[in-house]
């Protein structure tokens, strides 16, 4: 009798375990679809970080084109960062409180992404004209910046502090980008492939980094 039940029971129990294994499988690829990073756009910021010309806009926020100077004398521009996932932030070769965690945590990304080809980084000088390419070119020996990986860049100041304020939303501070200008952040902002914000990390913090990590890895399976 036991016998007999337990035969008629074999179908119900493979039918069981297939549907159950489907179904977990069902619900590992659904995780995985949704987790997908926040496409940043002005509406989504804190609007103290955002500039008054662009806090209207819901959608479709991308980097604005830039020009600007690296350590070796060459011009950057968006065409260098093409196609791309890249990690901003803006420093000043002088600064001696947070932009030495931020430098040594940047060092340490570009080691873990050395080998691979899709991940660069973009720091923004935010006292130019002290920082002339010779002393960005010195900052970067000392930082270990890999050149075509790194650029640690000069330029006009009024277009650097443009790009903080209406681009990366990096600065509380209103300002103009004048001589009495100054801003300060500790934020590393990433960067998609289409010039979109898709995070911005706390450049001090090591806890941060392993965040960005994480969250690199979720950026790149939109590329697959």
């Amino acid at each position: 009798m036991k016998l007999s039940f337990f035969k008629k029971s074999i179908p119900t129990l493979i039918f069981l375990g297939v549907f159950s294994l489907v179904g977990i499988t069902v619900f590992y690829q659904l995780l995985l679809v949704e987790k997908k990073l926040k496409i940043y756009n002005p509406i989504d910021v804190n609007p103290k970080l955002v500039d008054a010309s662009v806090k209207n806009i819901h959608k479709n926020h991308k980097i604005g084109d830039f020009q600007l100077i690296n350590q070796n004398g060459e011009l950057i521009t968006n065409e260098d960062y093409k196609d791309k996932i890249y990690i901003a932030d803006f420093f000043f070769t002088r600064c001696q409180t947070i932009c030495i965690a931020m430098a040594y945590n940047m060092s340490e990304l570009q080691e873990h992404y050395k080998s691979d080809n899709e991940i660069m980084f973009l720091s923004h000088s935010v006292t130019p004209v002290m920082d002339s390419v010779p002393v960005l070119k010195e900052y970067a020996i000392n930082k270990g910046v890999i050149d075509g990986k790194w650029n640690v860049t000069t330029g006009p100041k009024k277009h650097i502090y443009d790009l903080a304020r209406k681009s990366y939303f990096a600065v509380e501070d209103e300002g103009d980008g004048g001589d009495q200008d100054f801003i300060h952040t500790n934020l590393f902002i990433l960067i998609d492939k289409e010039r979109r914000i898709r995070g911005f990390y706390d450049g001090t913090e090591k806890e941060d980094m392993e965040k960005i990590k994480k969250d690199i890895l979720i950026l790149k399976k939109e590329y697959e």
